[in-house]
């Protein structure tokens, strides 16, 4: 007997990606309601400033960086979202400034819907985006769940002189963003085929472009804040740095870096409903310039899935800081903003 043809990835998940976070106004409620712990004086980093990751001061001179990311399927290639996941889930740890050393599998899957074979594919990605960041996978625990998932939890070790946080940013930093924006945009418009091979192509090219630059813009004085830019958005995720560092975060929105077809996907309605629940969290901490129009501040909300790193830094440094990004491969890399003594609460302005 025939067996059916196997139900396509997307079509198994209510969302896919770093689109699949919980939005940030219920995050907040729920960690609001979590008990508080014990902090041992060896946790350098822990949940107080919305982190890329947890770090554990071992020594003077090396601290464990520990973090984890899972979500379900962004696109439909099994071996394609194997990557783009555990490359997402490294990236946290290239965040801190540390270098990643092993990771464990985090392994969630439909069996009586997907094959063995489709779900060793899925493992066989996630296999492949580590050995490109040179670390083996360890481990790690399965379960049979109604929707696919796959992630990595990831180690690394940093030197605790170098370790970046999002909340080192000071008055008078420019804003560096490693990698273009649109993902979600692409995602979206993947899930109504409105995304053309090379489109395609482009989207899984960035998705799995490893952080690399992190450990080296660590080793400079001069960066003074760094994280990622994942379902949150930039939007979110430059709130978070205008918290945690006491400023005002200030991005320039004509010159953010964008995937070739996201501005004219969003113009088409090519929009994720992460976007419009990241605005709905945050929108209101805010300050946008009256003749932002609502694509911009689609593209700035956007969920990114595997993102890159944005960086705040000396504004001297910033041609040193484009240099590592280029040396790396991130050739989109530019200025996309800068920093400013907060007027009143820290806020993120768009402009």
């Amino acid at each position: 007997m025939t067996q059916p043809p196997e139900p396509r990835l997307t079509s198994l998940s209510h969302g896919g990606g770093c689109g699949c976070k919980i939005a940030p106004a219920v995050l907040q409620d729920i960690l609001r309601a979590a008990p508080a712990l014990p902090v041992p004086p060896e946790l350098l980093v822990g949940t107080e400033t919305s982190d890329d990751a947890a770090v554990y001061r071992l020594s003077d001179t090396q601290a464990l960086v520990a973090t984890t990311d899972f979500f379900m399927p962004i696109v439909d290639d099994p071996v394609d979202f194997g990557r783009i996941a555990a490359t997402n889930a490294i990236s946290d740890v290239y965040a801190m400034g540390g270098r990643p050393i092993l990771a464990l599998a985090l392994v969630g899957m439909p069996v009586k819907q997907l094959s063995p074979q489709t779900i060793g594919r899925i493992l066989e990605g996630g296999a492949e985006a580590c050995r490109a960041a040179g670390i083996p996978i360890a481990g790690g625990h399965t379960i049979d769940s109604v929707e696919p998932i796959y992630g990595l939890v990831a180690i690394g070790l940093v030197d605790p002189r170098q370790l970046k946080r999002n909340s080192g940013a000071r008055p008078g930093d420019v804003l560096i963003l490693g990698k273009p924006l649109g993902v979600g945009v692409y995602s979206a418009a993947l899930k109504k085929a409105a995304l053309t091979a090379a489109d395609y192509a482009t989207l899984v090219a960035t998705t799995t472009r490893l952080n690399l630059p992190g450990p080296d813009l660590a080793a400079m004085e001069t960066v003074h804040a760094m994280t990622d830019v994942t379902g949150f958005g930039l939007a979110g995720h430059g709130l978070e740095m205008a918290r945690g560092s006491g400023v005002d975060v200030v991005i320039d929105l004509q010159s953010l870096p964008l995937l070739p077809q996201a501005r004219a996907l969003a113009e088409a309605g090519c929009i994720t409903g992460a976007s419009a629940r990241n605005w709905q969290s945050y929108g209101a901490d805010v300050d946008m310039a009256e003749d932002v129009s609502m694509v911009f501040q689609a593209l700035a909300t956007d969920p990114q899935t595997s993102g890159g790193l944005l960086v705040a830094c000396a504004p001297e440094a910033a041609q040193a800081v484009l240099a590592v990004f280029q040396r790396h491969g991130h050739g989109e890399a530019c200025v996309i903003g800068h920093v400013e003594n907060a007027k009143a609460q820290p806020k993120l302005r768009l402009r």
